[in-house]
């Protein structure tokens, strides 16, 4: 109920009678599940989840938590829409701009009796800043995600192809209770772990190697994310040198990580710490990214953002050095920003593993 008390906020804000929810993720911030077609209304006194058949029982149980009216449709959805405009004299309607299709978008303009008004990111904003209970379930989804990572080290073998091993890690996750994977799985051994989303192969783990692992379950809809980076066999002098260079950078990250800090500013931190020992040129990426109901929502911690930590802000921590031909490290946890700092959601060491 809080967050549609939440929009009926924007309502009153944007002066419109009503909202249209359609993308799959913000009708799950609204009726806890991602049903693949449906439309959450929100007027300023009613809220209304409109489905297909395949979805009412569904819908109907999450509703008893939610508070949404269920309405299975009969005939066409702009047809259900119609009647509970008029009901509540609509004459504005919120709907999703920027991510709506184009042919929806038309279908709306030309069946709907109504307004259409852009409503902006204003849902996604209202994401970006989880509550107590969203928290808890991205910390169960990093729970499973850990366990399963855990249980596969014993399975990090000389000879193992990544796509062997990356197909064990999400049955894992799988077995462990994940609703499914966070994203595409990286697994990479070798010179491959220089490329940051390198795709697994049939390449082999070698003695020496490093392995690199980006993984993440989900939990009620809610994503983790976490890399570790371990070393199949003693590390070189450059190898350990170079690993507890990217881990001493994320630690600085992480220390400066805390509400009302700007994005880019903790980037430097981190980057700055590379940079002291000419490393800041191999890393590649931005420090970090936001998670909740996607892998990526909100802010990014870039060298370019112009974000501002908030108090409830989820964000990833995940400097690295990629160093092409040799081999690449990253280190990520998720972290739940607080007024003094961060609550790291992580458990799992950090300290280079040599197995």
């Amino acid at each position: 109920m809080k967050n549609l008390e939440k929009a009926k906020q924007i309502l009153l804000q944007k002066n419109a009678d009503a909202m249209l929810i359609n993308s799959e993720v913000n009708m799950h911030y609204f009726c806890d599940f991602s049903p693949s077609e449906g439309i959450v209304l929100i007027t300023k006194s009613d809220c209304y989840h409109i489905v297909d058949s395949r979805y009412t029982e569904t819908a109907k149980n999450h509703a008893e938590k939610t508070g949404l009216d269920v309405i299975e449709i009969s005939s066409a959805f702009t047809d259900v829409l119609n009647e509970l405009f008029n009901k509540h004299n609509i004459d504005t309607v919120l709907f999703e701009n920027e991510t709506i299709s184009l042919a929806k978008y038309k279908l709306f303009s030309s069946k709907l009796n109504a307004q259409l008004v852009e409503l902006g990111n204003e849902i996604e904003q209202l994401r970006n800043v989880k509550s107590v209970e969203e928290k808890e379930k991205i910390r169960n989804a990093q729970k499973i995600a850990e366990s399963a990572y855990l249980e596969l080290l014993n399975h990090i073998e000389v000879g193992k192809s990544e796509k062997e091993l990356c197909a064990y890690f999400d049955y894992l996750m799988a077995k462990n209770g994940s609703d499914g994977v966070s994203f595409s799985t990286i697994l990479l051994s070798g010179a491959r772990t220089s490329m940051p989303h390198g795709v697994p192969s049939d390449n082999t783990v070698k003695k020496g190697d490093f392995v690199l692992f980006d993984f993440g379950a989900t939990f009620d809809g809610y994503h983790s994310d976490t890399t570790r980076t371990v070393c199949v066999g003693n590390p070189t002098e450059e190898q350990q040198f170079v690993y507890n260079l990217v881990l001493k950078a994320q630690l600085a990250g992480i220390d400066a990580l805390k509400a009302g800090k700007k994005c880019s500013d903790v980037y430097y931190e981190a980057y700055n710490v590379l940079d002291k020992e000419g490393y800041a040129q191999y890393f590649r990426h931005s420090l970090g990214h936001c998670v909740g109901l996607e892998i990526h929502e909100g802010y990014s911690s870039s060298p370019t953002s112009n974000d501002i930590y908030q108090v409830g802000n989820v964000t990833s921590v995940e400097p690295g050095v990629y160093l092409p031909g040799k081999f690449g490290i990253r280190i990520e946890d998720i972290l739940y920003v607080t007024e003094n700092g961060s609550e790291n959601l992580v458990t799992l060491d950090k300290e280079l593993i040599v197995l």
